[in-house]
């Protein structure tokens, strides 16, 4: 849970102060309290009547500003048959509005010297900008009128269709490691179950949207009491929420139902399946069922990860890829969704090696957490490794909000990369062999085994 700690009289008197005269229950603003973001930097939580939500840290290090726009709508949040909806609204929200043409959201951040671009998964889709603070009005004026105005008719939903089917026909169709990925959480949860559909979307969902499903997504999903915005970097709070409540405040809220958690995955068996592709070499999808982002179990799953697969020295790319020489490349990790995600591992073998012989050194390395504790130090090691790498993540103004969004919006606790450092901090050899033991189980785990076209 987000640590609000008790409000300040400066912003309750900035909030007085900005409501002063203003009409409308929309664009009425409170403050809701401050969050710590480590020992220096803090959040202020601000919410308009509409229902939106306004994240604010201020960092003055550097004359810029970042302005990300998270909306709680990823691919879980889809129905069958319209899969890939939440990414192809990544795709239209760049098109026209009824007041800007088509192309001109580009060419207005370009012009004030910013950057922009969006993501989506299964809990969340969010756009962002990087801009000079001077120009931080643009990115709040952009940001509100696609939120209410977007266009959404034949003409804009055809083209980008054909747009998305042919990004779906390069990442999926023709890669192999993105087909096995498809397969191997299709594999895991079903085909039908919200993280087993791939987010973006399957082919004959995208063949099939009509106009009145895309308005009815975007009617539902882009509304203000559905998104956060989180600005970080050198900017004044007196000079930017009154653009705030001025762009957004009009905007009306939508009516959301309460969404129940995707229903538990009950796999007790390993599951197994194959998949012929034209490539040299085997390969391998493999994944275990992992714990939600939030719990301190997936932060040891992280350390797991790092222990198997980060950097040279890790336990699985030292005996696969240096020792035995029989895999040519070696990726894992641990999603980081609201539910339960996976943990999962991509081999890639050499030419003519069987992948089996991979998967035997995989089970011995389990059993190995399992029976043996990690030895301090480099249990030590790896901790480190993986602390580095999360305070790397905030060094930007983009990267703090980018962490403010995804804790906000996954946990509810803007700050929970830090929630999260101390977890990893405190993981030990004990917690290892415990949630080896739990998680990386073989009932728990589901294979694709990729084998080259033509092969015996």
């Amino acid at each position: 849970m987000a640590r609000i700690v008790p409000q300040t009289a400066e912003p309750q008197a900035l909030a007085v102060q900005l409501n002063r005269g203003v009409r409308k229950k929309h664009a009425r603003i409170t403050y809701e309290g401050r969050v710590p973001f480590g020992e220096a930097l803090s959040i202020d939580r601000w919410r308009l009547g509409n229902g939106l939500t306004v994240l604010l840290l201020e960092d003055h290090a550097a004359p810029v500003v970042s302005y990300h726009t998270w909306y709680r709508v990823g691919s879980r949040y889809e129905e069958e048959g319209k899969t890939g909806l939440a990414h192809f609204f990544e795709h239209m929200m760049f098109n026209e509005t009824e007041s800007l043409p088509w192309g001109e959201f580009d060419r207005k951040m370009e012009a004030a010297g910013g950057e922009t671009n969006a993501a989506t998964w299964i809990d969340w889709t969010y756009y962002y900008e990087s801009l000079p603070k001077e120009e931080v009005g643009l990115a709040v004026e952009l940001e509100a009128d696609r939120m209410a105005n977007l266009v959404v008719r034949e003409e804009q939903v055809e083209s980008e269709r054909e747009v998305v089917a042919n990004e779906r026909r390069m990442a999926v169709e023709d890669d192999v490691h993105g087909a096995a990925d498809e397969k191997l959480h299709a594999l895991a949860y079903g085909a039908e179950h919200p993280h087993g559909w791939p987010t973006i979307g399957w082919m004959a969902d995208i063949e099939g949207y009509r106009v009145k499903d895309c308005r009815r997504f975007y009617d539902t999903w882009y509304a203000p009491n559905n998104a956060t915005v989180i600005v970080v970097g050198d900017v004044d709070p007196a000079d930017l929420l009154p653009r705030i409540q001025e762009k957004y405040g009009a905007l009306k809220p939508s009516r959301i139902s309460e969404r129940p958690a995707p229903r538990s995955t009950r796999q007790r068996r390993e599951r197994r399946a194959e998949m012929r592709w034209p490539t040299p070499s085997e390969k391998l999808a493999i994944a275990w069922h992992a714990a939600p982002h939030a719990s301190f179990d997936h932060a040891v799953l992280e350390i797991i990860d790092e222990l198997w697969t980060g950097g040279r020295s890790a336990r699985l790319r030292r005996r696969l890829v240096d020792d035995m020489e029989i895999v040519a490349e070696l990726r894992g990790g641990v999603s980081g969704l609201q539910h339960g995600g996976l943990f999962d591992l991509w081999v890639s073998m050499r030419e003519g090696i069987a992948a089996e012989r991979a998967l035997d050194v995989i089970d011995e390395e389990v059993a190995r957490l399992v029976a043996e504790p990690v030895p301090e130090a480099e249990l030590s090691k790896v901790k480190a490794r993986t602390e580095l790498f999360f305070l790397g993540e905030i060094e930007t103004t983009s990267g703090k909000a980018s962490q403010l969004g995804f804790g906000e919006t996954v946990t509810g606790d803007p700050a929970h990369t830090f929630v999260r450092l101390e977890e990893l901090r405190r993981v030990s050899a004990d917690d290892v062999r415990r949630v080896a033991a739990k998680y990386l189980k073989p009932g728990r785990r589901s294979i694709v085994h990729v084998r080259p076209k033509g092969a015996a």
